[in-house]
């Protein structure tokens, strides 16, 4: 007798296929309540709603830096240019040790969050929900701010674990 619910795949599984989807890549950046910024690269990141402006990713529900940002209840995503691979797994593995931006040149947004050096454009959210989601947390962001900052280059993609460019011709 079974309980009705479908079998699961396999974690390899799951992710070999879903490696064939590619996805773009931002660093969300944000600074914690001492004023710290803090940084973590998402491959999730969506336009969710044009009325009102909402943009979203998925976190893992056991980031460290995540809630530090989040305390702040605002934060950007940086979009990262193809050529940004450095950036992206400087801020891939989750740690809150020592700053990963130590030798950056930082701006900041309109709304105060760090600006990676060179990326192509970013998008200021206000936290405005969270939702549990499996292992991950949904965070839907208010955009408060948006900008191209170098539109000529290629957005990064990631690909069957690795970072490539979403370049078009035409």
């Amino acid at each position: 007798m079974t309980d009705g619910a479908a079998p699961h795949p396999a974690k390899h599984d799951f992710r070999k296929v879903f490696g064939h989807l590619p996805t773009g890549v931002v660093v969300v950046t944000g600074r914690a309540p001492s004023g710290e910024p803090h940084g973590i690269t998402i491959g999730s990141f969506v336009s969710i709603s044009l009325e009102p402006p909402l943009a979203g990713f998925f976190i893992g529900r056991s980031s460290r830096t995540w809630p530090l940002i989040a305390s702040s209840g605002k934060f950007c995503a940086n979009v990262l240019a193809a050529t940004q691979s450095d950036l992206c797994w400087r801020f891939a593995k989750d740690s809150v040790e020592g700053s990963r931006f130590g030798d950056l040149r930082i701006e900041a947004s309109a709304n105060g969050s760090p600006v990676l050096p060179g990326v192509i454009a970013t998008v200021d959210c206000s936290v405005h929900s969270v939702q549990q989601v499996g292992d991950h947390d949904l965070v839907v962001g208010a955009v408060t701010d948006l900008r191209v900052l170098d539109g000529d280059q290629p957005a990064m993609v990631f690909f069957k674990g690795k970072t490539g460019d979403a370049h078009i011709d035409g």
